[in-house]
């Protein structure tokens, strides 16, 4: 549905909140400075609350903020319910390489330390759920978690990193040794995928720890019954334009022979170098065919998917791309790459097309076949719809993610008003 960013933090996921539940959480507040003293009088008429640690909040937070977004707004609404709050641990993407980055991310770390301190001082029942990636992530979450464990409170790590095992790898003992104590002291660690799992539980060197494979979900568009369309077949991209992604392949293969007489139109859509893009483009031939409309809001996105064909995303790493979700979500034929938890969400051959990243013959081929049969295309577009009602729905994944959060505040009581259930 929406545009994955790296560093673009105009996400859509504060968008996604219907009326009702965008109230509920302006009433929780989400900024790291800004509503805590607000916050300071919930804790004395909530008894339990969960804090949502998410970098850049629910606006500038990029992928997981959108996704952390998708989940409220699909609440269970039930008593039984906690409060949820998102706390902003580092400030938002646009303070960039400023110089005043690193100590306005310090305001914003020493904020959300004070806030937790808080809870535990108060004695309110509290629960952290810490959403955490690698590098300058691991490090704030570090000192977060320390806070949590210095005042009693439990808390959740869920890792988005698309190779967090590797970062785990290549830093030094003693950090190594600090990593696997958070972990290790974590009422419960969520992955994206059943890889990540493995590979996390080997760099960690904790075969008991609780691990918990929860994939990515969005909301249901509800797409309406697009019949034959006329005009060419429209693929779409979604994502900020990089090399990660694998856009300069994308370019190459959109230009290669293989496609050059099928009708095709693209449109890749998403922040980063759009003009740089734009020239490489022009270069190969592709000037009147591919369209670089920058970042687009939700509605946007979801108007381009409406009228799109294929969904593509060559990327070299992902960990479980929200770009991918919602074109499955869309009932796009999704061609994309094999990377995290891609393989574990696309079945080949029914619900999208996997190729090797970095494969420009392969990802030409993959595209030519997609765009040349309609009759295969419509048979991705079919399974990729179905792989998402069975599978990806935000309402499963956001009454079992409530569930675990009450659980571990200590109410196992099975939440009301919540029938939609499908095993992830």
């Amino acid at each position: 549905m929406s545009v994955a960013t790296e560093k673009n933090g105009r996400t859509r996921a504060h968008s996604a909140l219907n009326g009702r539940d965008r109230g509920r959480v302006a009433q929780l507040g989400y900024g790291a400075i800004s509503g805590i003293g607000g916050a300071f009088i919930l804790d004395f008429v909530k008894k339990r609350q969960v804090l949502l640690l998410c970098p850049g909040g629910l606006e500038h937070g990029g992928g997981i903020g959108r996704q952390m977004g998708y989940f409220l707004s699909a609440l269970p609404q039930a008593p039984e319910t906690p409060a949820y709050r998102v706390i902003d641990t580092r400030g938002p993407w646009f303070l960039g390489s400023a110089r005043w980055r690193i100590p306005l991310s310090a305001v914003y770390l020493v904020a959300a330390g004070l806030r937790i301190a808080w809870m535990g001082i108060v004695g309110r029942p509290s629960l952290i759920h810490a959403n955490i990636t690698g590098r300058g992530s691991t490090s704030r979450k570090l000192v977060l978690t320390a806070i949590a464990r210095a005042v009693a409170l439990p808390y959740v790590l869920h890792v988005h990193d698309y190779d967090y095992a590797a970062d785990v790898r290549a830093r030094g003992e003693v950090m190594r040794r600090l990593v696997r104590g958070m972990f290790a002291a974590a009422e419960q660690t969520i992955v994206l995928g059943n890889q990540a799992e493995h590979t996390l539980r080997a760099a960690l060197e904790l075969p008991d720890a609780r691990i918990l494979v929860l994939p990515n979900a969005v909301p249901d568009p509800h797409p309406s019954p697009r019949g034959g369309l006329a005009g060419p077949v429209h693929l779409v991209f979604l994502g900020y334009l990089s090399a990660r992604k694998g856009v300069p392949e994308l370019l190459q293969a959109l230009a290669s022979p293989a496609l050059a007489a099928l009708p095709w139109r693209a449109t890749l859509a998403g922040g980063g170098p759009v003009d740089e893009f734009r020239v490489r483009a022009a270069a190969v031939g592709l000037a009147d065919r591919v369209a670089f409309p920058g970042w687009i809001d939700q509605s946007a996105a979801s108007a381009l998917c409406a009228v799109a064909d294929i969904l593509v995303l060559p990327s070299y790493a992902e960990g479980l791309a929200m770009s991918v979700l919602e074109g499955l979500a869309h009932g796009l034929a999704v061609v994309a790459t094999p990377v995290g938890a891609h393989a574990e969400v696309i079945e080949p051959d029914q619900s999208g097309l996997l190729v090797p990243p970095g494969d420009i013959a392969a990802l030409g081929a993959a595209l030519a076949r997609v765009v040349g049969d309609r009759a295969l295309r419509e048979r991705l577009r079919a399974g990729a719809r179905q792989r998402f009602i069975e599978r990806f729905d935000v309402r499963p994944y956001s009454g079992r993610l409530t569930r675990l959060h009450c659980a571990l505040l200590g109410d196992p009581r099975p939440l009301g008003g919540f029938e939609h259930e499908t095993p992830l």
